[in-house]
C-alpha cells in the first residue's frame, strides 16, 4: 500500500514538473508572440480561447453559473488583466530570464498584503523571504547607473498584481465554484483587454501562424492542460512538494530563454535568480521539508 502511495506521489510530482515547464516555456512563446502583435491583443487572443475552451470542456459546472459568480470572477479578473497587461508589455523591454524571476516574487508580496488588510503579521520565514527578494530583485533589475529599466519596472508592478490575485481568489473560492471563477475571469480579462484595444485604437500587427500556434499553445498547453495536470496531481502530493515544484516556472523560463533565445546568462543574473529562488522556497515551504518530523 505504501508502495503505490509513493508511487502516485512520484508520478504526481513529475506531472507537477511538467507543469513547470509549460509555465516557463510560456515566457518563450510570449517574447516570440511580440515581434508580430501588440500585448494587448495577445491578451485579448489568449483569455478569449482559454475562456472559450474551459466553458466546453466544463459545461454541466459552468452552466450553473450566477449573477454572484460573475461578479467575484470579474473582480478576479480585473487582477488578472492588470497583472497580464504590466507583465506582457513589460516583456518587450527585458529579458525572459529577469521576467521569470521578478515575477516570480509575487509569492514573498502575498503574506504582506494579507497583514495589511487583515492584521495578520507574517512569520518570521516571511521576513526573512522578502528581505531576500529584496536583495534578489535589485541584483536581476538595477543596472550599473542604479536605475531600473522600464521592463523590469513593469515586471514588479506585475508582480504585485499577481499577489492581488491570489488573495482575491483566496477570498473568493470560500463561497464560489473555482471552475466558474476561473472560466469568468479569463473572459472578463478578455473584455477588459478588447475595450483598452479598441479606445486606444491600438493597431493589432500581423497575424500569422506562429501568432496562430502561439495562441493555441497558451490557450490550450500552457492553460488548460497545465490546469487539469495541477488539479489532478494535488491530490496526490504534498503542498511542499507542489510549491517548490512549481516555483521552478522561473527557472526552466530562465533555461529556455538561454537555450532557445540566446539570452546572455551573466554571474549577476544567476546570483540575482538563484537568491529570488530561495526567498520563493522560504515563504512558501518555511523549509519544512528539512526538519526530521516530515
Amino acid at each position: 500500500m505504501k508502495t503505490s502511495t509513493k508511487k502516485k506521489s512520484l508520478y504526481a510530482d513529475l506531472s507537477l514538473l511538467l507543469v513547470a515547464i509549460i509555465w516557463g516555456s510560456g515566457f518563450i512563446v510570449i517574447k516570440n508572440a511580440l515581434d508580430f502583435i501588440h500585448p494587448i491583443y495577445i491578451l485579448v487572443l489568449r483569455f478569449s480561447l482559454s475562456a472559450v475552451l474551459m466553458a466546453l470542456v466544463f459545461w454541466k459546472r459552468f452552466k450553473n453559473t450566477t449573477k454572484e459568480d460573475i461578479k467575484a470572477g470579474s473582480i478576479i479578473g480585473v487582477f488578472l488583466f492588470l497583472a497580464f497587461l504590466t507583465q506582457t508589455i513589460g516583456l518587450k523591454y527585458t529579458t525572459v530570464s529577469k521576467q521569470a524571476f521578478i515575477t516570480a516574487s509575487y509569492v514573498v508580496m502575498v503574506p504582506f498584503l494579507y497583514w495589511a488588510l487583515t492584521k495578520k503579521k507574517p512569520d518570521i520565514y516571511g521576513f526573512i523571504a522578502a528581505i531576500l527578494c529584496f536583495i534578489g530583485v535589485g541584483l536581476l533589475s538595477l543596472e550599473e547607473s542604479l536605475s531600473i529599466s522600464l521592463g523590469d519596472g513593469l515586471t514588479m508592478i506585475c508582480a504585485v498584481f499577481f499577489a492581488c490575485h491570489i488573495i482575491a481568489i483566496e477570498y473568493f473560492t470560500k463561497e464560489h465554484d473555482p471552475i466558474i471563477l476561473t472560466i469568468i475571469q479569463f473572459a472578463a480579462a478578455a473584455v477588459f483587454s478588447l475595450i483598452v484595444a479598441l479606445v486606444f485604437k491600438v493597431d493589432m500587427g500581423s497575424m500569422n501562424n506562429e501568432i496562430i500556434f502561439s495562441m493555441l499553445y497558451l490557450a490550450v498547453v500552457s492553460t488548460l492542460i497545465a490546469f487539469g495536470i495541477q488539479n489532478v496531481a494535488q491530490k496526490y502530493t504534498s503542498s511542499t512538494h507542489t510549491a517548490i515544484i512549481l516555483s521552478m516556472e522561473s527557472v526552466f523560463g530562465s533555461l529556455f530563454s538561454v537555450l532557445l533565445l540566446g539570452e546572455e546568462f551573466t554571474l549577476k543574473l544567476f546570483f540575482g535568480c538563484l537568491i529570488v529562488l530561495i526567498a520563493i522556497i522560504t515563504a512558501e515551504t518555511k523549509w519544512s521539508f528539512l526538519r526530521k518530523d516530515n
